[in-house]
This record gives structure tokens, sequence and C-alpha cells, in this order.
């Protein structure tokens, strides 16, 4: 059965950080492009970040340029979002998602209507 599984999540104050973590079984991620993305309560979900295949390209959204950083260990079949500065505007459940399209593999140019495999997200509060 082809999985993807976040964790990470919870509840920490303004400024501090947390790392998520998006494991895949069933199947290898060396031949995906994988986004992460987020769903704030009442909000359309959106993009957060992409990385290629290999881990050399990688894409932020404006909202989290300098303070999110991806990266993926294939031999551990898993990628990472390493979020600091915290605002309370990051508050959302955060999905990571894997797709095969060219774009997404080489350019990591992710799309939400693209993703082929999701998993069911992990929750991140900014509160104090």
């Amino acid at each position: 059965q082809l999985q993807l599984v976040e964790s990470g999540g919870g509840l920490v104050q303004p400024g501090g950080s947390l790392r998520l973590s998006c494991a895949a079984s069933g199947f290898t991620l060396d031949y995906y492009g994988i986004g992460w993305f987020r769903q704030a309560p009442g909000k359309e979900r959106e993009g957060v970040s992409c990385i290629s295949h290999s881990g050399g390209k990688t894409n932020y959204a404006d909202s989290v340029k300098g303070r999110f950083t991806i990266s993926r260990d294939n031999a551990k079949n898993t990628v990472y979002l390493e979020m600091t500065s915290l605002k309370p505007e990051d508050t959302a459940i955060y999905y990571c998602a894997a797709d095969s399209e060219y774009l997404t593999i080489y350019q990591a140019i992710c799309a939400t209507a693209n993703m082929d495999y999701w998993g069911k997200g992990t929750l991140v509060t900014v509160s104090s």
C-alpha cells in the first residue's frame, strides 16, 4: 500500500521552530518531486515548498522564504520541512504530497491539483 505519513507537528510559541517529516512506504521517493502544502481553517490549501527528486532544486512560497527549509534523504525515503521563526499565521494542517510529473521531478514545481499521493496531514499550531 502506497502511503505518505507526516509527523512532527505540534504546539509552538511564536518565534519557535518545528521540523516536519514525510515518510513514504510502499514506494520509493527517488522518482518523485515532493511538496509541502498547508490548509488553515476556512482557507484553501496552499503550496508551501517543493523539492526536486534529487534535492537540487527547491521552491518556496513568498510567505515562508527565509524561514522554512525543505530537504530530503532518499536513503531514508523521507522529506523534511524545517520551520523557524514561526508566526501565528503559519497555523495550519501541513500535508506532504508526491508527484511524478516532469516539472515536479526536475524543476520542483508542485501544483496542488497534480500531486499523485497525499498524506493525511499533521497539525501545526503557533500560539502563545
